[in-house]
Parts: structure tokens; C-alpha cells; sequence
């Protein structure tokens, strides 16, 4: 009693002065320690403790659990199975819970699952729930789904798990089919359908999920509030998150400090620089995340000496200060400064993490300095900073800029099978054909077409290219299909001068121009100088002037053009009028632009 009440100073003298003690008493001074949060204390007893059966370690697992030490909750499990202790239902629901926010591997989920099957505890609903969501860690929604499909009892908890998978996997049609399904929906299930929608970037979709959701008479909770106001500043939409600014303040979560940061970062992606200033005085000024998130509004609309004044006179610094300000450096172009800020960012003791690093590496690839970035790589393994999608995209693509691609393809094959998404992917299609390896970058995206990841309209950039590269024209022309009928995915301007490129490059002049003007875009000026270049190329002055006349329209002043039209013109024999080309420049004061060296 006195235990389960948080007395445990009378707790402990009975406990201490008891002769004889068992399991059970032992056993409820552990759970006592565990509910009022003293995992420490729990632990201390849990060693000294004689006997331990099945209660006592679910209890501790149970408190690692909930404290977040998944480490420690799969370390003592591991250790009850190696003294033939027997786990209940309580125990494996923990268990699983833990594998799958510490080690969420396929072959984990499919071992755990094997040992609830085995002791007949998959009848059990709160064990099913968290296989499911297991498997859904894992990246494997077929075996969760089956796990889902197959329970015979679900609650409205196993409903949210199953939707949660699809929409963490970006499945936001199929998450829909699952969350028309739930029978008593709650605020968890509109939450997490909305958020779906939201990391689409389908904002219209989830402001009319709300909608509905209020007709149901629930109430948003602060995390949708703070998560729909984020998406109208990625969207740019003002309006619909004033809105939302009203609402927060009617729900008095106006005076919070997160949310004070979520307006300073919305006033500011929206341009709206005066009210992120006003949103900002507004709040106090010794929450770091309101300065962070000026800052990042400042950077984002191109006011670097007012974020740098702004970072100067901080009374505080975290690790996200430092990242916004290194990833505005080199967002605004300043990759000197954006280094040089890393450096000491290091040196003053703070350690980056991933935003961090793929800034630092952004930098880095427009500086071409192969020797800084392979300190940063090293700095990365020498402290033990995990390599995610993004970051060792951002790895890859340093690498390839910097002109060493042998590395960056290291790079990729140390993370090709752990890799979820498609960005390293896209890395390293785009740098080999970028450096001209147009065979290796084919063969991988092959290897890409293979696997459970989507391509996207910048994986098609690179093969385009590749192609381009390697002049397979074919092969070109049935990829640029497959993105629509096979992809879904609208080519978009950059795709259709690929195309122009290499039908120009193998001398199918006409096919090119055709496609010019059937795009569903207006022609921009690369891809008329594209095929003006390709017909200097093959002497084809009809096509070749069409083409210079339209990018004259497009930009008068445009000298390289007139520079190759002239000499297209004397490639032909037609001096005149490669003379009138030039005097024509001459008169309008035109000039080419003049080489420069990388080197010098």
C-alpha cells in the first residue's frame, strides 16, 4: 500500500524490518519504484534481489520501457531467456515495443514473432499490437498487415498502429482505406491520418480531414495545431495558417514557448519578416527555440547580416542554432562562412548532428574541396554520427562534385542495403552520369527498379542524362515513357531538355524541335540554346535559326546564342550572314561571356 502511494520512506522501514521476504513483497516494492518514476532505485533492488520470476523482470523491463532505455529493456529480456524464465503477454508486448524503437530489424521481428506463436500469446491483443508495430519499424507492412488482418479482437490502438505504418512509409492512399475503416475513431487516428497528409504536402486533403473532424464534435490536440501551422509555412499558405494562429489563441496555446517558435517559423517561411519579428517579441526571450527559428526565417528570405547579428548577441546556443546558421550560409551562398561556422562550432564543443552535416556537405560540394570534405567524413566517424538517407545522399553528392567518384560509390555501398529512400540513390545515378559513367549509373538504377523504392523526377534527371551521356537513345526515349506510365510522374522542363539533348546529340534534329513545341511548357532559354548548340554541332542551319529566333525572343541580350548562330552560319559557307550575325552584336553592344579557370 504504502509503496503504491509513493510513501516509500514507510515503505522501505516495513520492507527493510520484514524477516522474511518473497517474491510478492519484493515484487511490489519494485512496481512502486517503477510507477513513481525511480528507475534507479527499482534497479538497485532488482539486482539484490535473491529470486527474480517473471513479474519481477516485466516490472523492470516494463520501467526501462517507459523511461526509454529500449537498450536496457532488450539487454534484461535477452537475459530472462538465458535463465529459462517464461515471459507472459505484459512482458512480450514491452519487449516488442522496445526492439522496435531500439532494434528494428526484419530478422528481430520475425524471431519475436516466432516465440509469441510458440507460447501461444498472439491471442493476446496488446501482443499482436505491438508485432505490428514491429514489422511496421521494420519497413515489412505485408507481414504487419497480415498480423493486423488476422487479429481476431483490434482496438482502437491497433487501428492507429496499422495507420501510423503506412503513413511513416508515405502509403497515404492506403493509410486512407485503413483510417475509413477504424470503427471508433479517436483523436490519434485524425491526428495521424492529417499528419499523412500533411508530410505529402497534400495541405488541401488535410484541412478538409480536419473539417470533418470537428463536425465529429473532437477537439485538436496542441500537436495538430503545431503540425498544420509548420505545413502552411511549407506551403506558403498565409492565410489558412492565421487561421490556425487564431485557433491556438482561443485554445491559450498561444503562451506556450513551443508555440510561439511554430509561429516565428511560420511568419517567416511565408516572407512575412515583420510579423516574425513581432511573434518573436512577443514571447521570452530565453527560449532558444524562438531565436532559432528567426534566425532560420531571416536566412530563408536572404537577411544574412541580420541573422548573423541576431546569432551574435544569443544569451544561449544549442546545436540547432549552429545548424540554422551554417545551412542559411550555404542556402545564401556564403559556403566559406558556412565552414568556417562548422569549425568553430566545433571547436566551442557542440557536436552536429544531421541537418548539421548535410549543410556542412552542401558547402563543401560548391567549394569543390575534396580535402575538407574528407576531414567532415572522417570527423563523422570519428564521433559516431549515424549516416541517414539524407545525410549520406548529401555524402555521395559531395564526393561526386568534388570529382572523386570512386569514393562517393564507397559511400553508397556502404549504405545501399540499409537505405529506405530513394535520395542516395538519386546521388549516385545523378554523379556517375555526371562524371560519365553512364553504364554503372544505368546498372544501378536497374538494381533500383528491383527494389521496394520508388524512383522519383530526379532519379529520371540522372538516367536521362546518363543516357544522354552514352548516347542510347532508345533507351532514353522508353525511360522518359516509363516515368508516366510506369511512375505516375509528370516529366517536368528539366526532363524534357534531357530528351531535346540527346536526340540532338545523335543528330535527330527534327524529332527534337517536334518535341519542343508538343512539350506541355513553354520552351525556357537552355533548352532552345540546347538545340541550337546541338544543330552547330550537325550543320543544320533551318532548324538552327529556328531555334536562335525564339531564344532571341525569349532573351535579346542572350550573346552566347548569336555567337553560335554566327558560327553555324560560317560552318556552312554562309559568310554574309555570319557577318551580319556579328555586327548585329557589335551594334547592340553584345559580348560572349568569357572563359574562366577552376584552377587559377
Amino acid at each position: 500500500m504504502y509503496s503504491k502511494t509513493g510513501m516509500f520512506s514507510s515503505a522501505r522501514s516495513i520492507f527493510d524490518s520484514s524477516p522474511k521476504l518473497d517474491y510478492v513483497s519484493f515484487n511490489i516494492m519494485l512496481a512502486g519504484y517503477v510507477k513513481h518514476g525511480r528507475l534507479d532505485d527499482a534497479h538497485k533492488l532488482f539486482v539484490k534481489m535473491p529470486l527474480k520470476n517473471c513479474v519481477s523482470y516485466t516490472t523492470m523491463i516494463m520501467g526501462f520501457s517507459q523511461n526509454e532505455c529500449y537498450g536496457d529493456a532488450v539487454g534484461l529480456f535477452r537475459e530472462m531467456r538465458l535463465l529459462g524464465v517464461v515471459p507472459g503477454d505484459v512482458t512480450m508486448a514491452s519487449v516488442i515495443s522496445s526492439y522496435a524503437r531500439a532494434d528494428g530489424t526484419r530478422t528481430n521481428a520475425r524471431l519475436l514473432h516466432g516465440l509469441v506463436l510458440k507460447l501461444g500469446l498472439d491471442i493476446h491483443v496488446i501482443v499482436s499490437t505491438n508485432l505490428v508495430l514491429l514489422y511496421s519499424s521494420s519497413s515489412c507492412l505485408d507481414e504487419a498487415r497480415i498480423i493486423f488482418d488476422s487479429m481476431v479482437d483490434r482496438n482502437v490502438v491497433s487501428w492507429n498502429v496499422m495507420l501510423n505504418g503506412y503513413v511513416k512509409a508515405g502509403l497515404v492512399d492506403l493509410a486512407r482505406d485503413i483510417f475509413e475503416g477504424i470503427p471508433g475513431k479517436d483523436v490519434v487516428s485524425w491526428g495521424t491520418m492529417i499528419d499523412g497528409y500533411l508530410q505529402a504536402r497534400r495541405l488541401r486533403e488535410a484541412l478538409a480531414l480536419y473539417c470533418d473532424m470537428r463536425h465529429t464534435g473532437l477537439r485538436p490536440n496542441e500537436v495538430m495545431i503545431v503540425d498544420i501551422v509548420s505545413a502552411c509555412g511549407q506551403t506558403k499558405n498565409l492565410i489558412k495558417g492565421q487561421q490556425f494562429h487564431v485557433l491556438a489563441v482561443k485554445m491559450g496555446l498561444n503562451c506556450y514557448d513551443f508555440m510561439q517558435a511554430t509561429l516565428v517559423h511560420f511568419y517567416g517561411a511565408c516572407q512575412e519578416v515583420e510579423l516574425a519579428y513581432l511573434q518573436f517579441e512577443e514571447g521570452t526571450k530565453d527560449h532558444v527555440a524562438c531565436w532559432n527559428a528567426l534566425i532560420a526565417g531571416l536566412m530563408r528570405n536572404g537577411m544574412v547580416n541580420d541573422a548573423t547579428h541576431l546569432f551574435s548577441i544569443m544569451p544561449e546556443r544549442d546545436v540547432f542554432s549552429w545548424s540554422s546558421m551554417i545551412s542559411g550560409y550555404s542556402q545564401n551562398g556564403r559556403l566559406n562562412l558556412a565552414v568556417e561556422l562548422f569549425h568553430e562550432m566545433i571547436a566551442k564543443g557542440f557536436k552536429p548532428n544531421e541537418i548539421t552535416m548535410i549543410s556542412v556537405f552542401s558547402a563543401i560540394s560548391g567549394l569543390s574541396t575534396l580535402k575538407e570534405g574528407r576531414w567532415a567524413h572522417e570527423y563523422m566517424y570519428r564521433n559516431s554520427i549515424p549516416i541517414s538517407d539524407n545525410l549520406g545522399a548529401a555524402i555521395i553528392d559531395m564526393y561526386a562534385k568534388c570529382g572523386n567518384i570512386d569514393f562517393a560509390l564507397d559511400v553508397f555501398d556502404q549504405i545501399r542495403e540499409k537505405a529506405r529512400n530513394v535520395s542516395p540513390w538519386n546521388a549516385i545515378i545523378c554523379g556517375l552520369a555526371m562524371h560519365g559513367n553512364a553504364e554503372v549509373s544505368l546498372r544501378i538504377f536497374s538494381d533500383l527498379q528491383s527494389r521496394n523504392i520508388e524512383p522519383n523526377s530526379i532519379t529520371f534527371i540522372g538516367v536521362l542524362s546518363a543516357c544522354c551521356h552514352a548516347g542510347l537513345v532508345e533507351a532514353g526515349e522508353s525511360h522518359f515513357r516509363s516515368m508516366k506510365t510506369a511512375y505516375g510522374l509528370e516529366p517536368n522542363i528539366k526532363h524534357y531538355g534531357c530528351m531535346v539533348d540527346l536526340l540532338g546529340r545523335a543528330g535527330r534534329l527534327k524529332e527534337a524541335e517536334e518535341l519542343v513545341k508538343t512539350m506541355p511548357m513553354e520552351a525556357d532559354v537552355i533548352i532552345w540554346g540546347t538545340l541550337l548548340a546541338a544543330c552547330k554541332m550537325h550543320e543544320n542551319t533551318d532548324i538552327g535559326e529556328r531555334a536562335a529566333q525564339n531564344l532571341a525572343k525569349m532573351e535579346p541580350s542572350h550573346g552566347p546564342s548569336r555567337v553560335l548562330l554566327s558560327n553555324l552560319y560560317a560552318d556552312a559557307g554562309r559568310w554574309d550572314d555570319a557577318f551580319l550575325v556579328r555586327s548585329a552584336m557589335h551594334g547592340e553592344k553584345l559580348a560572349r561571356s568569357p572563359g574562366y579557370s577552376g584552377v587559377v
